[in-house]
């Protein structure tokens, strides 16, 4: 290949590690950007570029524009084929967007009638089955996204969530359709472009039926969904030429580790638990403080004080009932003392950041000034290490339901970036 062939679009920065570890496992050679990339971005010999934002929970005006100028710079500059919007395979979004304003713009951008929705991630237990997203064995709707402090799910029907956030028509093709095959796919696709819809719900049960998605789709201007279709696509992508390079063994950097864990969600509570038993750590409650703000003074001066041979953690993580009501403002102060916190332990001499959320990795990305990274091997399914050539730090970010209960603790003790 003498270029990218396939340009992702994140809404956030863990959700671009995420998908760009997934086309790295099929054999791409992937660079992964945050921010609104610009013509300096390395894309030598590169076969994948992933841009993350940070369009989740932002309004949708702001979401579309941002997602539009990473599609311009993507076509334009980076010259890829095709669009991959990815967001989280539990589908969270705001109640006005953004999935829908986002896609909706991409397909008018391309000049695109319609594309597909497909957020199942099998791996990850994300399944969806006559249009209803699946966690495990729980409805959406019923699992602890339910309660997320920013994007709760209180719905798990994809149709329907999808035609909340869009003028044009939504159609379901089932699981019983998706088993047919990739020709059968096609045709349903064929016939709802030609009926006038606009946005086609996928159900998927297991890999399978993603790879049969996938042929389905290949050559679509716009494609959306989680890192599961990505994935997909990726093998079908590097078709016969994929050959699953051997990683090479990265040596994890000397010196003091920081964990910095802003995720809610069940799986993070359990990886924080399991760290705190290992390591020195200080919870973020602002609860004890006057105003948020008040916070940053004394956990930097616990953080600097404790840096050291053994890893150190600073958390917000907390159940439902142990972190009051959602309020934005406290959430963006949380995510900003993060950020503060990493800036100066990486002044302080840390060279490995393992961080939990996406919002908090978010901050702490834009806090250390990281515009691009190389992506390693993954620590976790969908949980890669993040090199910066140029800033030296080795950087694992990390969404909120993934990776197995020692994950924390594995990456900050762990000699080597696996």
């Amino acid at each position: 290949m003498t270029g990218p062939t396939i340009g992702c679009i994140a809404d956030d920065y863990t959700g671009g590690t995420d998908v760009a570890a997934a086309l790295r496992r099929q054999g791409l050679r992937t660079v992964l950007l945050f921010g609104p990339p610009d013509g300096a971005a390395p894309l030598d010999d590169c076969e994948a570029v992933v841009v993350a934002l940070k369009t989740r929970a932002l309004d949708a005006d702001i979401a579309v524009k941002s997602s539009l100028a990473a599609r311009h710079w993507l076509v334009s500059v980076a010259g890829v084929s095709t669009i991959y919007f990815k967001y989280c395979s539990t589908f969270d979004s705001t109640a006005a967007g953004n999935i829908g304003p986002v896609t909706d713009a991409l397909l008018d951008a391309a000049g695109a009638t319609s594309t597909v929705v497909c957020p199942s991630t099998p791996e990850h237990g994300r399944t969806v089955y006559q249009g209803h997203l699946f966690v495990a064995d729980q409805l959406l709707s019923e699992s602890s996204m339910r309660h997320h402090p920013l994007t709760p799910m209180t719905d798990s029907y994809l149709p329907r969530l999808m035609a909340a956030q869009t003028a044009h028509p939504v159609k379901l093709v089932n699981w019983q359709q998706i088993r047919n095959g990739p020709e059968a796919i096609e045709n349903e696709l064929h016939d709802a472009a030609v009926s006038g819809v606009r946005h086609v719900v996928l159900d998927a049960l297991d890999d399978d039926d993603l790879s049969a998605i996938a042929s389905a789709v290949d050559g679509m201007a716009v494609v959306t969904g989680a890192a599961g279709l990505a994935g997909a696509l990726g093998r079908v992508i590097r078709g016969d030429d994929r050959d699953h390079r051997a990683s090479e063994v990265v040596l994890a950097p000397p010196g003091p580790v920081v964990i910095l864990a802003g995720s809610c969600s069940k799986v993070t509570l359990g990886q924080v638990a399991y760290a705190r038993q290992k390591f020195a750590s200080l919870r973020l409650d602002p609860r004890d403080v006057a105003k948020p703000a008040d916070l940053i003074d004394p956990a930097l001066a616990w953080l600097l004080d404790h840096l050291g041979d053994e890893p150190v953690m600073v958390y917000s993580s907390a159940p439902t009932e142990d972190r009051g009501p959602a309020d934005a403002r406290i959430a963006e102060q949380l995510e900003s003392t993060m950020g503060t916190l990493a800036k100066s332990a990486v002044d302080a001499g840390v060279r490995r950041v393992v961080v939990a959320g996406g919002e908090t990795s978010g901050a702490v990305v834009d806090a250390l000034g990281v515009k691009s990274v190389v992506v390693d091997a993954e620590a976790d399914r969908g949980v890669p290490w993040c090199s910066t050539p140029h800033h030296h730090i080795s950087l694992l970010l990390k969404s909120g339901n993934f990776g197995q209960p020692d994950l924390l603790v594995r990456a900050a003790t762990s000699e080597t970036l696996s």
